[in-house]
């Protein structure tokens, strides 16, 4: 018998309003958020209203930088920020380059970092390089799996900065922000998280995070192009902004001073030419996610992976991803032994389901799929019954997380 995994949102009881909210759910299984995620149709409303609005009327000053107020004040209440720790970016590598740009740094100064996390939260670290800083590259056994005491281990005197991600792109693995970050502020040194693969479905704890940076277009529902940077009131005025324009520096009825002084809050990190449009839609998005909450999105997306898991676990698949729910996000990575990744991937896109194919550091091949609050159980029943059609046998337990040359 199937175990029922659903929960009080009426969007996934409704199929005409799942549709409405969800336009992509009228032919397709969306499975690919930790991709990109779908536009929402209020989300994607949002985007054309502001565009008609800019077509037919002319651009009222106050009313934008009110539309910039209200949105930065819901971001952060979504985030669990002050506004003024808010600043309205763009995509992560913009708020990652941001910080390794805009920190003093001195020749000896080290960064820990992982390099199997997503190249946009590695390049900006080995760019330092030209400065003489040192990059220290976390080894854990399985991919993404870095704890606390692994961090530990690995900070010195000298390390200035511990950037890594909320949870590996790759096998979805969740860390232990509050516990690291705490590590980190007992060395003196910053923490910066890449939040991008768990922002809009789990919370993230900001008390020790120094600086956090997540595009809109994954698990927040919102498009390219719109983005935020966490900057702690604790470290703002250690941070001096990577681009410098007319906006973030005090220009009394837009004439330059001899001097800069940079503007107050989160404003010190927007050079000017707010993306209106990617900024209209990822407010609509948050709003959304506001109105259904977080702790239920949470607790809808790790019963979705749950059952997918135990559904396909009997058919021998391998798991890159964690089982232990502390350590789940939204990422479900497997592979069948017996069958190539690809042609599993060709039997899904045949079948109108969208997923994700990642490979390793070793060349292997992974499914990924990640499903949102408004993924149904028939949806992830449909995957199952397809994936173990390959009727691959039952292997031994081995340490299948254990991947890479490190």
């Amino acid at each position: 018998m199937t175990r029922d995994v659903s929960t009080p949102l009426d969007m996934t009881k409704d199929e005409e309003l799942r549709r409405r909210e969800f336009p992509i759910c009228a032919n397709k299984i969306y499975l690919a958020h930790a991709a990109d995620a779908p536009l929402p149709r209020r989300v994607a409303d949002a985007m054309h209203d502001f565009i008609e609005n800019a077509a037919c009327n002319e651009k009222l000053f106050d009313e934008s930088l009110a539309f910039i107020a209200q949105t930065r004040e819901l971001i952060a209440g979504f985030i669990g920020a002050q506004p003024d720790e808010v600043s309205l970016t763009g995509p992560t590598s913009s708020g990652l380059s941001a910080i390794a740009n805009g920190l003093d740094w001195n020749a000896g100064d080290e960064v820990v970092c992982y390099l199997d996390e997503y190249p946009a939260n590695v390049y900006p670290w080995l760019a330092l390089q030209r400065r003489a800083v040192k990059i220290v590259f976390l080894e854990p056994a399985c991919i993404g799996e870095i704890t606390p005491e692994m961090v530990e281990r690995a900070l010195t005197k000298r390390t200035k900065l511990v950037a890594l991600a909320s949870a590996n792109y790759c096998s979805g693995y969740r860390i232990n922000i509050d516990a690291i970050g705490s590590l980190c502020h007992e060395r003196g040194a910053f923490f910066s998280v890449d939040g991008i693969q768990t922002l809009g479905a789990f919370s993230i704890p900001l008390g020790h995070v120094d600086f956090l940076s997540a595009g809109a277009q994954k698990w927040m529902l919102g498009p390219s192009g719109a983005g935020i940077l966490f900057v702690s009131n604790r470290v703002r005025d250690l941070l001096w902004p990577s681009v410098i324009g007319g906006w973030n520096v005090r220009a009394p009825n837009f004439i330059a001073q001899s001097e800069i002084e940079f503007a107050a809050g989160g404003q010190k990190f927007e050079p000017g030419g707010y993306n209106y449009v990617p900024l209209a839609g990822m407010a609509a998005a948050v709003a959304l996610l506001t109105e259904i909450g977080l702790d239920e999105i949470s607790a809808r997306i790790l019963r979705l992976t749950r059952l997918l898991r135990e559904q396909i676990a009997p058919a021998g698949f391998e798991f890159l991803s964690p089982a232990e729910d502390e350590h789940r996000c939204g990422i479900l990575t497997f592979r069948d032994p017996q069958v190539e990744t690809e042609a599993l991937m060709n039997v899904l896109i045949a079948n109108n389901i969208v997923a994700s194919l990642r490979r390793d550091r070793s060349d292997r091949a992974w499914l990924r799929i990640s499903p949102h609050f408004y993924n149904t159980t028939a949806e992830i029943e449909r995957v199952a019954e397809l994936l173990r059609s390959s009727e691959a046998p039952q292997l031994s337990p081995t340490c299948l997380r254990a991947i890479g040359p490190r």
